[in-house]
């Protein structure tokens, strides 16, 4: 197993025990652009700027960047979008 592929196994494990029980959003199109706007990202409608975005996503957060939401972009992605609808809500309380 690759170092990445070892962070990834442990960032999952972490989740896990610091209470992330959201479940993992579908990977369908529709979904992905909505995680994606709740943290200030407007994906285009074409299918290419999709891949992109994810393939961007990807190589912020250290995962190998082939443009495929799999299951650990998209848990990462849902986790990146929850925190940041959070502090949307905690800015607005504020």
């Amino acid at each position: 197993m690759t170092a990445r592929g070892v962070l990834t196994v442990v960032g999952t494990t972490i989740g896990g025990l610091t209470g992330w029980s959201e479940p993992t959003p579908t990977a369908d199109p529709a979904s992905l652009r909505g995680l994606f706007a709740d943290f200030g990202v407007q994906v285009g409608p074409a299918p290419a700027d999709l891949v992109e975005a994810v393939r961007a996503f990807q190589l912020r957060v250290g995962l190998d960047a082939d443009g495929e939401a799999g299951p650990a972009t998209v848990h990462l992605l849902a986790r990146y979008a929850a925190e940041a609808r959070e502090l949307s809500e905690f800015r607005r309380a504020a």
